[in-house]
Formats: structure tokens, C-alpha cells, sequence
């Protein structure tokens, strides 16, 4: 079910294993689930995308499948494990940074994007300070364009608790083809 390779599936497993609190699971997302969150972020037309906690980057390839010619796709990882992976992916829309989710603004527009299409979000919000996570939220709301969206994909509804004073009431759906089951919140900024 899940899609990536045993290499990957292993270092995934490791890096969970190290840092369970950054790392939400034991395995990398499924190509179902991979498929369902870019159908949520709605890809066709974006320019910028970023993608948060991209772990072994199943996801990753997944929205540069999705995107076109000239979009360009800001990853942000937190795992040092994981950046030699993503960063072994040969395309030249794709930056790969190593820092943490709530710099998504300064990293951003240390690349000259001063507002992204869509944002991607693997980090386990449930699992982040209350502090961190309010933080996070309204970064990706200050980048997003007006009509951009914020796609999580989670375990548990926390990030929506966070999320709904900023966003409002997000749309849920449920994969129940990826180990484990997970919801994907998506939220469009007015």
C-alpha cells in the first residue's frame, strides 16, 4: 500500500524510530493519499508551491508530477536524515531546504516568492508546541495568495484547532488506503 521504495521505507521507519514527535509515522505516505492531497491543493495553474515536512519525498514527486513547466516547488524539511533523499531528486523546479516549518515566510522570500499557490503540509501538528503550531498557521496564511490553499494531511484533527481561527472551518476528507489512515484538512484563503 504504501508506495515507496524499501530503501526509503527503512529510513523513514529509522528517522521515526530517532524522532517520533517530528517524524508522525512509521511509514511513508501511500500513492493513494499522495494522489488524493494533490487533488486537494488543486495544482494546474499554481506558479509556487510549498511543501512542509516532505520525509523520504513520495509527496514530493507527486506535486511536481502535478505541476507545470515553470511552477517552482519550495520544500522545508526539518529531518537531516531525509535531505539527502530529496535532495537526490533531479528537477529543476524543486528547492530543498533544511529549517523548520515557521520560517515558511523568510525562506520564501529569501527566493524572491512572495506569495505561493499552495501549501502541503505532512508536519504533525498534534505533535508541535501550541505556540509553534499557532506560529506555523499564520505563516502559511501571510504567504498564501488570495484563492491559495492549505492542504494537511493528519492523523488527528489538531490542526484544524489551530487552523480555524485564521482559515475557518476546513474541508475533511479520509484516506483509509495509507498506514495509518489519515484525514486531509484543506483550507482556501479568501
Amino acid at each position: 500500500m504504501n508506495g515507496a521504495n524499501p530503501r526509503s521505507r527503512w529510513q523513514f521507519f529509522q528517522a521515526f524510530l530517532k524522532s517520533p514527535r517530528v517524524v508522525a509515522s512509521m511509514v511513508p505516505s501511500s500513492h493513494f493519499l499522495e494522489r488524493h492531497v494533490v487533488e486537494a491543493a488543486r495544482l494546474e495553474s499554481a506558479a509556487a508551491v510549498v511543501e512542509l515536512g516532505a520525509g523520504t519525498g513520495g509527496t514530493t514527486r507527486a506535486l511536481l508530477d502535478a505541476l507545470g513547466d515553470d511552477a517552482r516547488l519550495l520544500v522545508i524539511e526539518r529531518t537531516a536524515a531525509f535531505i539527502p533523499g530529496l535532495r537526490s531528486i533531479d528537477d529543476p523546479r524543486l528547492e530543498i531546504i533544511q529549517g523548520c516549518a515557521s520560517d515558511i515566510r523568510a525562506e520564501t522570500g529569501k527566493r524572491g516568492v512572495a506569495r505561493v499557490d499552495a501549501v502541503v503540509s505532512g508536519v504533525p501538528f498534534s505533535s508541535l508546541p501550541p505556540a509553534l503550531a499557532r506560529t506555523v498557521v499564520n505563516e502559511i496564511h501571510a504567504c498564501l495568495s488570495p484563492g491559495g490553499r492549505f492542504v494537511a494531511y493528519q492523523v488527528t484533527d489538531r490542526v484544524a484547532e489551530y487552523a480555524r481561527p485564521v482559515f475557518g472551518a476546513p474541508r475533511v476528507e479520509h484516506e483509509i488506503l495509507n498506514l495509518p489512515p489519515l484525514r486531509i484538512f484543506t483550507w482556501t484563503r479568501p
